[in-house]
């Protein structure tokens, strides 16, 4: 298939990578630096081009992989010109009637990871879910993630959002409390690999069970001693201070809530 990419950030690289490999053609590259769109291009094939006007015409499929806050100014121009092609946002917590009125056909392709351009990552594990305004738009973007993904879904735009806001808590929040947990290590002048056993062992263990029941610690007993004891040793930081006394508190009522 004949693919234009709109932007040139972390999913792009790797989006524009995994379909290469698969055998599309990756007519393409557009972003607002040619910098950045001759370094995917680089990667992926096409060319590079940071002229909206000069977006070729001829392609199967657009997907527009950029910031949320860009989609709404982006689409209409990109659309312009091209409305009878199909394209494709990225997005996980925007509906798919973005593109409604700049195009006849249009979805989604959302693959449900985190992406640094430092990390190869695997695509064919990866859930992929898409979703389309008519059966030819849903067949386009399937097509797609079916090259590159072994695990593809039929999702909602309203579905969509739940499953974005609850990766934010599984990815993003777990993400920064090793920030914070490094920050504490350092500080005191203490390696943060020294944490690594025991993340692993952690993530690897909701893979044979329930995050209810994997769940250990002070919190959760509510050792009341404990979690004083650990609150006061962040007493020069109330921000921080105040994120694990909340955590405390809402670990402990999910294990009440799950009694």
């Amino acid at each position: 298939m004949k693919v234009v990419l709109i932007g040139a950030g972390r999913l792009a690289h790797h989006l524009g990578g995994a379909l290469l490999s698969a055998g599309h053609d990756i007519m393409q590259v557009y972003s607002r630096t040619m910098e950045s769109a001759s370094r995917v291009a680089a990667m992926a094939g096409g060319s590079p081009t940071n002229r909206i006007a000069d977006i070729k015409a001829d392609a199967d499929a657009y997907i527009v992989a950029v910031k949320d806050s860009a989609l709404p100014d982006l689409i209409p121009q990109i659309c312009k010109g091209r409305e009878q092609k199909v394209f494709l946002h990225t997005a996980g917590s925007i509906p798919m009637d973005v593109f409604k009125g700049m195009a006849l056909h249009y979805g989604v392709l959302y693959p449900l990871q985190t992406f640094s351009k430092e990390r190869k990552v695997d695509f064919r594990p990866i859930p992929c879910f898409v979703e389309g305004n008519d059966d030819y738009s849903v067949g386009v973007a399937t097509e797609l993630a079916g090259s590159i993904s072994g695990n593809v879904r039929l999702m909602s735009s309203e579905e969509r959002r739940y499953v974005h806001l609850a990766a934010i808590f599984a990815c993003n929040f777990v993400n920064h409390c090793y920030a914070l947990s490094a920050d504490i290590l350092a500080k005191h002048g203490l390696p943060f690999d020294i944490m690594l056993p025991l993340i692993d062992e952690t993530a690897s263990k909701v893979h044979a069970m329930s995050p209810a029941e994997a769940q250990t610690g002070p919190a959760m007993r509510y050792d009341e001693n404990v979690i004083r004891s650990q609150s006061r040793l962040l007493a020069s930081n109330p921000f921080v201070k105040e994120i694990y006394d909340r955590m405390s508190i809402s670990i402990h009522q999910k294990a009440i809530s799950n009694d």
